[in-house]
C-alpha cells in the first residue's frame, strides 16, 4: 500500500522529534572482593607498619631426674616483620556546565564519579593486594612506596611449578617467570596436596583457596571434590552441576573461592584470620582547590597488608595454562 499524500511521519520530522534516550546506565564491571572482604582492619600509625610473629618450640620428649634442679630453656625472640604502605587515589573533575546541563542517567555526573571512582579505588586495592611482588623501600621522595603483595609472603609453603617439572618450597618472595602449562586437573593434585599438608604441619588451616578463573576450572575436577547434592522438585528439570566450591583433603574442607583479581600465575591458600588491612588513612573525600570552571574531588586512602603469621597460608607459583 502507498503512504497517503502529506502524511507526516517521523522521518519529515525528525528535528523535532525528541530522543528516546533510557534514564539509566548500565555497567557489567564486576565489584567483588573476596579478600579484603573476608579479612580484618587494624590500624597503621606509621608509613612502615610493622607487628611481630612467634612460634613455640619444636615438641621434643622430656624427662628429668628426682629432684633435679631446674634450668631456664631458651626462649627464642618474636620475628619483627613489616610491609610499606601504600598510596591509593582517584581524582575527578566536572565542568560547572556540565553539572549545569540536564543529564540522562544522573542527576548530577560529579556524584556519579565519585560513586564509579570509589569502586574502582576498591577494585584496585583487591588487585594489588594478591599482586605477585615484593615490597620496595623507597630511596627518595621521587620513588612511590609499594605494598608488598600475597604471594611475598608466602616462601615457607610454597610449591613452585617450573618447566623442569614441580619443586615444593624454597625461599622468600614470589619467583619470577612462567612454568609447565597445565592442561589438565592430575597435574595440580600432588601441588594442591602438598601445599595443603605443608600449612597444615606449620600451624596453619588454609579453609580458603583462592583461584582465577583457569585454576578454578581444573580445580573443580580434582578427586576429592566433594559431591554436591540438590533436591529437585517434581514439577521442576533437573540441572546439570558443573563446577564445585569444597575441596575435602586429609586436613579438612577448603572452599574455592574465585577472585577475578588474582594472577594467573598463583593459587593462594589463605588462613583467613592471619591477614588484615592496615590503614593508615581511611578512603576519604578531598575537595580540591578551584583552578577553573570545573569541581574537582580527589578519593584517597594509604593501607599496607599485615601478614601476621606468613607460615599459616601457601602458594603455587609459576602457573600457566
Amino acid at each position: 500500500m502507498a503512504l497517503p499524500v502529506n502524511t507526516i511521519t517521523t522521518f519529515d520530522r525528525s528535528t523535532m522529534n525528541r530522543e528516546d534516550l533510557s534514564d539509566m546506565i548500565y555497567d557489567v564491571s564486576p565489584t567483588d572482593t573476596p579478600f579484603i572482604s573476608g579479612i580484618s582492619r587494624v590500624k597503621a600509625t606509621a608509613t612502615l607498619h610493622e607487628w611481630q610473629s612467634d612460634v613455640l618450640d619444636t615438641a621434643t620428649s622430656q624427662a628429668y631426674l628426682e629432684g633435679d634442679d631446674a634450668t631456664a630453656d631458651a626462649a627464642a625472640a618474636p620475628t619483627r616483620l613489616s610491609n610499606r604502605c601504600q598510596i591509593f587515589r582517584k581524582v575527578i573533575s566536572v565542568s560547572g556546565t556540565q553539572r549545569a546541563v540536564r543529564s540522562a542517567g544522573t542527576s548530577d555526573e560529579y556524584d556519579r564519579l565519585l560513586l564509579k571512582k570509589g569502586k574502582e579505588l576498591k577494585r584496585n586495592i583487591e588487585f594489588t593486594l594478591l599482586a605477585a611482588r615484593n615490597k620496595d623501600s623507597p630511596t627518595s621522595t621521587a620513588t612511590a612506596r609499594n605494598v608488598g603483595g600475597v604471594a611475598a609472603w608466602l616462601g615457607t609453603n610454597f610449591f613452585k611449578m617450573t618447566s623442569t617439572g614441580t619443586t615444593p618450597g624454597g625461599g622468600t618472595g614470589y619467583v619470577a617467570g612462567t612454568g609447565i602449562t597445565i592442561t589438565t586437573a592430575t597435574q595440580l593434585q600432588d601441588p594442591v596436596a602438598t601445599v595443603i599438608a605443608q600449612c597444615w604441619n606449620n600451624g596453619g588451616d588454609p579453609s580458603i583457596i583462592m583461584v582465577d578463573s583457569n585454576a578454578k576450572r581444573f580445580l573443580s575436577k580434582l578427586t576429592g571434590i566433594a559431591t554436591l547434592y540438590r533436591d529437585v522438585p517434581p514439577s521442576s528439570q533437573g540441572q546439570i552441576i558443573q563446577g564445585a566450591s569444597v575441596l575435602v583433603s586429609d586436613f579438612g574442607e577448603h572452599t574455592i573461592v574465585p577472585n577475578r583479581f588474582m594472577p594467573s600465575t598463583q593459587i593462594y591458600f589463605l588462613d583467613m584470620q592471619y591477614w588484615a588491612v592496615a590503614e593508615l588513612r581511611g578512603i576519604s573525600e578531598e575537595v580540591l582547590a578551584k583552578t577553573g570552571d570545573a569541581d574537582r574531588a580527589m578519593l584517597i586512602t594509604e593501607l599496607t597488608l599485615e601478614c601476621r603469621t606468613p607460615a599459616a597460608s601457601g602458594k603455587i607459583g609459576e602457573l600457566a595454562y
